[in-house]
């Protein structure tokens, strides 16, 4: 009977306030919405770290005949068969180096020429003006400053390149779209916090007739404030399966449209997003149900 009433209680509280609901719903909805992006970015740059930091490959560039007049550090010219052995040597030393494959300039042309078909230097520059070079794969790619240190410098080494630098411009991209969003969470979860509060109140006040009748038939404070405090979980239930929604809406247009056209990127599964959709229930409901309760001690008075 008691379970009965408190469920008749939360109907008639929703429609009373059915327009400030809705907003309470929609707004619950975006932030916890924008949380979970904001989880799931972070968990898709974690798994793309791991994905392309493993095909990392460190370069060591040596010098051209073309390079002595235009760099300090190949003013002796072209790097010789023992110079490109001696890095050779040393690279099979380093307990750091997984593998070493040695690119030759008809190969470095032939490689840019595959990747750059319409580039007009093309009929101007010729194989010997690319840069011969070992590719180096590091047992952890984020030691590249030790095989940068160790040959940066050397007799006929032009340059060391770590392509990581590179993917470290997407990152950083990446995780400043993860702050952006939840800062927006932040905010949109302050606006869910005051409409709760806002909802409960008139919800508390349209009816404070019942509550002074149940208060003098001798009803608890946990009875009294329950109808309240379950609508505000509803409603936020409500808005948390929106939320997981939008997100899941969100995995299947990446997967089935973004993936196929974006094969380069690595990501992440539907059970990421099934990973965080509970949190997301969770919170939302937490949060409003946390928000009534205190709501109530301030202004549920008979």
């Amino acid at each position: 009977m008691r379970a009965q009433f408190v469920l008749s209680e939360i109907g008639v509280g929703l429609r009373r306030n059915l327009t400030m609901t809705i907003a309470v719903v929609v707004s619950v909805a975006l932030s916890l919405a924008l949380a979970g992006a904001s989880l799931l970015v972070r968990d898709q740059v974690n798994s793309m770290k791991g994905y392309w930091y493993d095909k990392v490959e460190v370069s060591i560039y040596f010098c051209t005949k073309s390079d002595a007049k235009t760099s300090a550090q190949c003013s002796a010219g072209a790097a010789t068969d023992q110079q490109i052995q001696d890095v050779k040597t040393l690279l099979d030393k380093m307990p750091l180096v997984q593998s070493s494959t040695f690119e030759s300039s008809a190969e470095a042309y032939k490689r840019w020429k595959d990747t750059n078909p319409d580039n007009p230097l093309l009929a101007a520059v010729g194989a010997e003006a690319m840069p011969q070079s070992w590719r180096v794969k590091l047992n952890d790619p984020e030691k590249y400053d030790v095989v940068q240190s160790a040959f940066a410098g050397k007799p006929g080494v032009k340059s060391v390149e770590d392509q990581r630098k590179i993917l470290d411009n997407l990152f950083g991209l990446l995780n400043g779209l993860q702050a952006a969003a939840f800062v927006i969470m932040v905010l949109m979860l302050f606006v869910a916090l005051l409409l709760i509060v806002n909802t409960v109140r008139v919800s508390a006040f349209s009816r404070r007739r019942e509550t002074g009748i149940m208060r003098l038939v001798g009803a608890s404070n946990f009875y009294v404030q329950m109808p309240f405090i379950a609508e505000a979980a509803f409603a936020a239930l409500l808005g948390a399966m929106l939320a997981s929604g939008l997100l899941l809406a969100g995995h299947f247009f990446v997967q089935n449209f973004l993936a196929q056209r974006v094969q380069f990127i690595h990501f992440i599964g539907l059970s990421s997003v099934l990973t965080v959709i509970p949190l997301l229930i969770v919170i939302g409901m937490g949060m409003a149900g946390i928000a009534a309760f205190i709501t109530l001690r301030k202004y549920l008075k008979v």
